[in-house]
């Protein structure tokens, strides 16, 4: 009898918090539940064993059955809208780890609302023609990125390119395992399953590199529509072959010799479907031939191709330092890891203290490592590799960036009565700051909503989100915010409150008395910024464990400061206002007049103003 294995995780806001209690029910095809399951504190279920079809079948090219046996999964917990993921492959020696994305039920909500998602075929058994239009090299596109990036986060249009589809926003690694999860079979020899999995990298970054849809006015960078780029199925299962694979490379991508730009890696599965890329079931008989991934790729692409590598990701608080981590290692970028999982602990309590002195890898600091790696699906081995350092990094900033917008929330006081303003594209003031951060906040838990700037200026950014929630919440997606939008964005909000499990509150790092919190902005330098809060570069470094002085729009830092809790300096800048400090730093016109002595709203550039903490 051949078996296959499934593993359930509940988690929102972008994993920042796991949903322990979740009741799970695994059923066969006649609906027959074969397990009632409960998620434990990590939102993890246990793995459970599924009878399938033996694997032979699978690595057969010419087989007409289905290679595979399929099962469904429901997932319930109070508070939050049901989740049913139908027609999950499950293959045989393969483990599959399912994810639960559950939206918290709106407020005065009565009834629960049920998400569908179905996963079906994987692309490689599908028929039709895929001949996707792209470019091969830089200059063909018309326009093209300076350098190679890995995409932090990806957007992803869930259709064709002029659907009405949503958009979803998946980290890079996360969305090359679903990609590579809904194109090919997980069971196909590791030579295969690398060759294809370079390819499907390769496709997405040459999307990203020459902007093939963002320069055609489309506000995303690949859709999930096999007519024109490569198949992806949001919130579908991901097989551990595939993820082990995609830890260890999704970095890496196929370019000719001499060139920066990834290379145009189309492809088909080779037998309902040619063209003159990559043919998936042709990987596997090369695999079985004894060809390397390298020389798979170069027998479907030009014979002078190579794996390259880029270390650029965007919105990463701290880059990869280049060599693995592990005991005996000491230093900033071992504070820095360990920084991160205190952090995170706070969420998931599982992983254990570390009780190691700081800057040193012991034996505490491994044992935290291995619990990590277990709960986000990565190689246990206790070694802080790409794979690992990458998903800390995000881990940190989702869960950390979830904390600043509780707070903003409290800072801001949303209450219950909505504007009564009607905001549109131009539009500025409060108003649009407290729509600005409804969105941001709903965007942590809706995948279809993307986050905003809170500018105070409802630019269109903001009218895409707009849009967004109210194609979401079935009202007339016109980008205007009208009472219908204000009031279903307080239910949404409420609900939010109401519904979600509020972590460990704790103490954090770089939140005590002598730092504050600042979220970068275009044109900031940690130079500009230590002349302006009146501290060190190297201080600003070492207290957000920075390993260079490379920094994002929109990452959090945590500015030292030698002043008391109740204040810090900053020096005033062009188009610096009150009101705009007032909100970046959660505070008051009123109080930053009475610290300062100020009698009027006038500021000048390079003015020191105190503000409140």
């Amino acid at each position: 009898m051949a078996i296959g294995y499934l593993t359930m995780q509940a988690r929102t806001a972008h994993e920042a918090l796991p949903l322990p209690g979740v009741q799970v029910s695994v059923l066969d095809d006649e609906q027959n539940r074969i397990y009632e399951l409960t998620t434990d504190e990590n939102g993890e279920t246990r793995r459970v064993s599924l009878e399938t079809v033996d694997k032979r079948y699978s690595l057969d090219a010419d087989f007409t059955g289905t290679p595979y046996v399929t099962y469904h999964v429901l997932a319930q917990a109070e508070g939050f809208d049901s989740v049913v993921v139908s027609d999950i492959p499950i293959f045989d020696g393969e483990s599959a780890h399912l994810p639960l994305v559950l939206i918290p039920m709106q407020g005065q909500q009565r009834d629960r609302v049920q998400t569908e998602i179905t996963v079906g075929a994987p692309a490689v058994a599908m028929e039709g023609e895929r001949e996707p239009e792209g470019a091969f090299q830089s200059g063909e596109s018309g326009q093209v990125l300076r350098q190679v990036v890995i995409p932090n986060p990806i957007t992803v249009h869930l259709g064709t390119p002029d659907s009405a589809a949503s958009n979803v926003q998946v980290s890079f690694p996360d969305y090359v395992k679903n990609a590579a999860s809904s194109e090919i079979y997980p069971t196909w020899p590791e030579a295969a399953l690398r060759a294809n999995i370079y390819a499907i990298i390769t496709f997405a970054l040459n999307r990203v590199y020459t902007e093939w849809y963002r320069a055609r006015g489309y506000n995303f960078d690949i859709t999930n529509s096999t007519a024109y780029d490569q198949y992806f199925v949001y919130g579908r299962p991901i097989y551990d072959s595939i993820s082990r694979i995609v830890d260890q490379i999704f970095n890496e991508y196929v370019r000719r010799q001499g060139q920066e730009a990834p290379y145009f890696t189309s492809f088909c599965n080779g037998t309902t479907a040619t063209c003159s890329g990559l043919s998936q079931w042709g990987t596997v008989t090369l695999a079985n031939q004894g060809y390397t991934p390298i020389r798979i790729l170069r027998y479907y692409y030009p014979d002078d191709v190579e794996i390259a590598q880029t270390d650029i990701i965007t919105n990463m608080l701290t880059s990869y330092p280049g060599t693995p981590l592990r005991v005996g290692s000491t230093g900033l970028d071992v504070q820095t890891i360990q920084r991160y999982l205190q952090r995170i602990r706070r969420n998931y309590p599982a992983i254990p203290a570390i009780t190691d002195a700081e800057g040193t890898f012991g034996e505490s600091t491994r044992a935290a490592v291995v619990k990590f790696q277990s709960i986000f699906g990565l190689t246990p081995d206790g070694i802080v590799g790409k794979s690992t350092w990458y998903k800390l990094s995000s881990l940190y900033t989702a869960v950390t960036r979830l904390a600043e917008l509780n707070s903003e929330g409290t800072n801001l006081g949303i209450g219950t009565v909505p504007p009564a303003a009607v905001l549109r594209e131009g539009s500025r003031g409060q108003d649009v700051i407290t729509l600005q951060y409804l969105l941001d906040l709903i965007s942590e838990y809706y995948p279809d909503i993307p986050a905003v700037t809170q500018d105070g200026i409802f630019g269109s950014g903001t009218r895409q989100a707009v849009t967004a929630f109210q194609r979401r919440m079935g009202l007339v997606a016109d980008g205007i915010v009208g009472p219908a939008t204000w009031n279903a964005l307080y239910r949404t909000y409420q609900g939010i409150g109401e519904n979600v499990p509020k972590p460990d509150p704790g103490p954090g790092p770089g939140t005590g008395e002598n730092s504050f919190t600042y979220t970068v902005r275009s044109g900031d330098t940690l130079w500009l910024l230590a002349n302006r809060f009146g501290t060190t570069v190297d201080a600003i470094k070492r207290l957000n464990g920075l390993t260079s002085d490379n920094l994002q729009i929109g990452q959090v830092l945590q500015i030292p400061t030698q002043q008391s809790s109740a204040y810090f300096d900053y020096t005033v800048r062009s188009g610096d206002t009150l009101w705009l400090l007032a909100n970046r730093f959660g505070t008051t016109v009123d109080d930053i007049r009475r610290l300062n002595g100020l009698t009027s709203d006038n500021l000048q550039i390079g003015q020191v103003l105190r503000i409140p903490t």
